[in-house]
């Protein structure tokens, strides 16, 4: 619904997101600003999004709260809506997803659940912008209604009602009546620290005071004596609110099917049972990769051409404006090819993973995926949700990084981030896939080839998941050590996608702001590598130089000192790095483009490559140092100069020590 309303895109279900989302509509000229809060099923909070929830609605005086519930499962939301109601005056309960309802033949009686909650309730299908203008009718309504709002109050235990009204006396002398004194009373009796944090900032440290204090322990004591622990009283208030919804729902909605969600069960079965969960998640990861990469070629060769041809146009142009050599060459030759390869090669495969990972994300698929993989990464001492920023990382790295915000845990969050470099971007498929076809396949031709091809770069990917799961295991025992956090994690009901919108905000959501700080990283590259590669000292160029230093470690490693320069050099994006290396063995000044792969083959071997090279090459571009977008997006997202080194000193660890093992492995088996 506020994609719709304000043409922005956020996670539609609980657990994904965990940040608000703003925005602005216009309706019947009136201008309302939206906040968009993180899903969740409660108000008691238990994790990240429903603390972010619980605040802004309690302690951000919200002129009005719109609570939307799912229509195929209502009884579930309406313990949201019962708490919500109690935090705040004016509420407005929308329905959504009454198409889906009508489908499965469930009925919701609007009128009757309105009566009954003594608020506006609508009925909406957001996905065909239906009923949305009612949502504003019903606002201006209250909004300028003269009376205060009025509405359901959920009624708690004798006791506990009396403890309230006992407490609210007290209170009312330090925050004022104007307040909602009895949801504050009632949650100074089963606050954790997170609510009375975010109360003393909202209305100072009253519950401080000795008279406050006093009575709230003389209170506690007497429920207690009555059977009400602190366990017992909290789940009392919980159990108020779950007890009202089944009411509720029981008199406003009739499930006129009672196999209704038979369909969804039977999809469930097949896409999280042990048995056929996995072959199913492999086989459309499999899928979209080979869509990704089979797709991103043609594309990716006419915007290479194009921007390679205004390349040719605005070189034509220095020479006869007749600008100095030194001057146009490093802006040509450095900064604008550098920027023509990354985007070449970087958005065609972005522009078709993330509408595709967005596709199963819209039918309900990524929450599944979650599930699936939530004991492999509970094993690990991390969290299931992991999974979804891991799959996010195949499109892009620092998208994978952002994504990491849906992990309520701390420390959870910071082993996502860690380890999201071990499954390789759409940066390194192109190099990966070029390697495996000029040393790996060997004289494999036609259909066999590209199969063999295929199930070489799917084991690489699972090579890099069982990474993923070691170090994350590694990591919560030693730097990041903790027992992995429970999360709830809802798995929406399955919907045909809707492909244009998808298409649309994906690309623009995802696609162009990943390219967008590309961009900005590769510019200041292109020019640094220019100058190495064009400043001669003695009889050789600083990237010969740079390129000599490496080269005892590189063989070390199976590789030689061009290529470790080429994946330093190619540290602001990993598109470039080929290239770099092209130009060195070339000895060209700048970066250089073989699109034949026998011609590439050749140069490499003549320059010592093996299968070992390349077997090599293949563990580093796996395991190494996140790209120049990927660092940038975790200094943001950790706001730590110390957890971006530790990112990127991880998987470079794990590179070399994988790659040292492999190669002495070669050596001692006499292939290298």
């Amino acid at each position: 619904m506020f994609c719709l309303l304000v043409k922005q895109h956020t996670g539609n279900w609980p657990g994904k997101t965990v940040s608000n989302a703003r925005g602005t509509c216009i309706r019947g000229g009136q201008s309302f600003h939206l906040i968009d809060l993180p899903g969740c099923y409660s108000l008691l909070a238990h994790s990240e999004e429903e603390e972010i929830a619980r605040d802004f609605i309690c302690f951000e005086n919200p002129d009005a709260a719109v609570v939307v519930c799912d229509a195929t499962c209502l009884e579930r939301n309406l313990n949201l809506v019962l708490q919500v109601m109690e935090a705040t005056k004016r509420v407005v309960v929308c329905v959504n997803l009454m198409d889906e309802a009508g489908k499965k033949r469930i009925h919701v009686d609007l009128d009757t659940m309105s009566e009954i909650l003594q608020t506006p309730v609508i009925g909406i299908t957001a996905r065909a912008n239906k009923g949305l203008d009612e949502i504003f009718v019903c606002l201006r309504k209250l909004m300028n209604q003269s009376e205060e709002c009025r509405h359901l109050t959920v009624t708690y235990d004798a006791a506990v009602e009396k403890a309230i009204a006992s407490l609210m006396t007290e209170v009312e002398k330090y925050v004022g009546r104007e307040k909602n004194l009895r949801w504050i009373c009632a949650r100074l009796l089963d606050a954790d620290e997170s609510l009375l944090s975010s109360m003393e900032r909202e209305y100072g440290a009253f519950f401080k005071e000795e008279s406050v204090k006093e009575l709230l322990r003389e209170e506690k004591e007497q429920l207690a004596g009555e059977g009400y622990t602190e366990e017992v009283l909290k789940d009392a208030i919980v159990s108020a609110f779950i007890q009202k919804a089944e009411e509720i729902g029981h008199k406003s909605v009739c499930y006129q099917d009672k196999e209704y969600a038979v369909k969804d069960r039977k999809l469930d079965h097949l896409f999280t049972s042990p048995t056929t969960g996995f072959p199913i998640m492999f086989l459309l990861l499999f899928a979209v990769f080979w869509i990704t990469i089979s797709g991103a070629n043609v594309p990716s060769q006419l915007l290479s051409r194009g921007l390679f041809w205004l390349e040719s146009r605005m070189l034509d142009f220095a020479v006869w404006a007749q600008l100095p050599a030194a001057f146009y060459e490093p802006i040509i030759f450095g900064i604008y090819r550098v920027l023509a390869w990354v985007i070449s090669v970087m958005l065609p495969p972005m522009a078709i993973f993330f509408p595709l990972f967005t596709l199963l994300e819209d039918f309900g698929y990524l929450p599944r995926i979650a599930y699936n993989l939530d004991h492999c990464f509970k094993k690990c001492c991390a969290c299931g949700k992991q999974a979804l920023t891991m799959c996010m990382g195949f499109g892009c790295n620092a998208a994978g990084v952002t994504g990491c915000r849906i992990i309520d845990s701390p420390r959870e969050r910071l082993i996502a981030i860690i380890t999201n470099n071990f499954v390789p971007c759409n940066g390194r498929f192109p190099m990966i896939i070029s390697i495996i076809s000029m040393f790996l396949i060997g004289g494999a031709a036609g259909l066999f080839s590209s199969f063999l091809s295929a199930v070489l770069l799917a084991a690489v990917i699972v090579f890099g998941i069982v990474m993923t799961f070691v170090i994350s295991r590694i990591l919560s025992k030693t730097i990041l050590k903790g027992i992995p956090s429970s999360f709830a994690l809802e798995l929406p009901p399955y919907r045909r996608p809707q492909v244009g919108k998808v298409i649309i905000r994906s690309i623009m959501d995802r696609t162009l702001f990943v390219l967008g700080r590309a961009v900005v990283i590769a510019a200041p590259a292109g020019l640094f590598i220019w100058v190495l590669a064009n400043i001669t000292v003695g009889d050789m160029t600083l990237l010969s130089h740079c390129a000599d230093v490496l080269d005892p470690f590189g063989r070390l490693l199976g590789m030689d000192g061009v290529i470790l320069l080429a994946f330093i050099l190619g540290m602001p994006a990993n598109e470039i790095v080929i290239p770099i290396m092209l130009m060195a063995y070339l000895a060209q000044g700048s970066l250089t483009e073989i699109e034949n792969l026998n011609t590439m083959k050749s140069i490499l071997q003549d320059n010592g490559w093996t299968w070992v090279t390349a077997g090599s090459m293949i563990l580093f571009s796996l395991m190494h140092w996140p790209c120049g977008t990927t660092c940038l997006t975790i200094r943001k997202e950790t706001q730590s100069i110390k957890w971006m080194l530790v990112s990127i000193l991880v998987p470079t660890v794990s590179g070399i020590v994988i790659c040292f093992l492999f190669a002495s492995a070669a050596r001692g088996l006499g292939f290298y």
